[in-house]
């Protein structure tokens, strides 16, 4: 690596070239669903060598603006972030308007949202889903499995897990579409009245299936989300193990100063 006057470390040339299509990028001069320029494309254009391209390529990528599509190259991403917020998405005006969580978030942010159920049916509980439900691990519960999409592209994919003698009585929780409002709706119907939902995060590269699923790059960061569903009785009524594609959300909590 080369050496700037006055001692300073020169920037490398494909930390260079990785800033300048970023740029391009988030200019808007590669604009959202177009091809970033070919390896060969890029050697002639910046007159360095394949291997130098191949790493600015990795840094691009990197940046979560891009993603690569097996013998096609990298494709310039058009998937504006959700934002969630933990003081407003499950707001009990939401579910009463009929709106689940996911469909009012992404209302807000003018996407167009779709909801892939893959299975609804009795499994045994997880140990971490059993634990955080209070029951022994294998113990009978009810599965809902999804994939969430964002403008025709899946950006998450969660699992709930709720307690097989609360949900037993509740036959909108086994169909397909819960009716509106969603699962929590539908619990609320039948008396479980939520104080509180409890959030756990963890950001950490994707599985190699996890990253077929969500349409991600190898290896792309993803945020692992657990949430607990408590009632006013103190009851966990549904635990969701949620995975997300890091670069499509955006966390925001408002958290009181007071006691």
């Amino acid at each position: 690596m080369g050496t700037a006057v006055g001692g300073e470390r020169s920037v490398p040339r494909y930390v260079q070239i990785a800033d300048e299509i970023v740029q391009q990028i988030r200019a808007g001069i590669i604009k959202p669903g177009d091809m970033v320029p070919s390896e060969a494309d890029l050697v002639e254009r910046y007159g360095v060598s394949g291997g130098t391209i191949r790493k600015a390529m990795v840094e691009v990528r990197a940046s979560g603006l891009v993603e690569t599509r097996h013998g096609k190259g990298s494709i310039v991403k058009d998937r504006p972030p959700v934002r969630h917020r933990s003081s407003d998405r499950f707001r009990r005006s939401h579910r009463q308007g009929g709106k689940a969580a996911y469909l009012a978030e992404s209302a807000q942010s003018g996407a167009t949202a779709k909801v892939s159920v893959l299975y609804i049916g009795p499994m045994e509980a997880p140990e971490d889903a059993a634990q955080r439900l209070g029951v022994p691990a294998g113990t009978q519960v009810l599965a809902r499995r999804r994939l969430y999409f964002r403008n025709g592209t899946p950006v998450e994919t969660a699992t709930s897990y709720l307690p097989w003698d609360v949900v037993k009585e509740i036959p909108e929780l086994f169909a397909e579409n819960p009716g509106g409002g969603g699962i929590y709706a539908r619990l609320e119907d039948h008396g479980h009245e939520f104080a509180e939902f409890v959030e756990t995060l963890q950001a950490r590269p994707a599985s190699k299936a996890e990253a077929s699923e969500l349409a991600l790059s190898p290896g792309a960061p993803v945020v692992h989300l657990i949430r607990e569903a408590r009632t006013t009785e103190g009851l966990v009524v549904e635990v969701c193990d949620t995975l997300m594609a890091a670069d499509q959300f955006v966390f925001e909590y408002r958290i009181p100063a007071a006691d």
